[in-house]
């Protein structure tokens, strides 16, 4: 039997929405996979500069208890775990890859015009890890692709 092929989903403020979530349940219909929704922790004011790393993980922790109920029923069976990540995106998914060893990365954002990670171009030096890279974008509260 053939292993289950491992899904890193990053995701924050986007992670319970159902173009996250039908990106999941499309991934499980291809074939065996875990989701691993990783969350990086966001430091805010004075924080962000100072020592990010040095913040409560309780605005993470809630993103992870709202997604992860849906991801799980998303993904249709297949096993899904969670991981809080340092606040700078890129680095919160080098260090999941380097500690779990993923075979793809879905990254779900914000619309385009207020997408920090987009506006950071984090797919393609997402990318650049030489891993499979789906990005998702939220729809804009119009209900249009932004």
């Amino acid at each position: 039997m053939e292993a289950a092929t491992r899904v890193l989903v990053v995701a924050n403020k986007t992670a319970a929405t159902p173009a996250l979530l039908d990106a999941i349940r499309e991934r499980a219909s291809r074939g065996s996979c875990t989701f691993t929704l990783l969350v990086p922790n966001p430091a805010h004011g004075l924080h962000s500069v100072v020592d990010p790393e040095d913040q409560s993980k309780s605005e993470a922790e809630q993103v992870i208890e709202l997604a992860l109920p849906l991801i799980e029923d998303a993904a249709g069976g297949c096993p899904c775990d969670s991981m809080i990540g340092v606040p700078f995106p890129l680095d919160a998914i080098q260090d999941a890859v380097n500690l779990r060893g993923f075979d793809e990365i879905i990254i779900s954002t914000l619309p385009t015009r207020v997408s920090k990670w987009l506006h950071l171009d984090l797919p393609s030096k997402v990318a650049a890890l030489g891993l499979p890279v789906t990005t998702v974008t939220a729809k804009s509260r119009e209900g249009v692709e932004a």
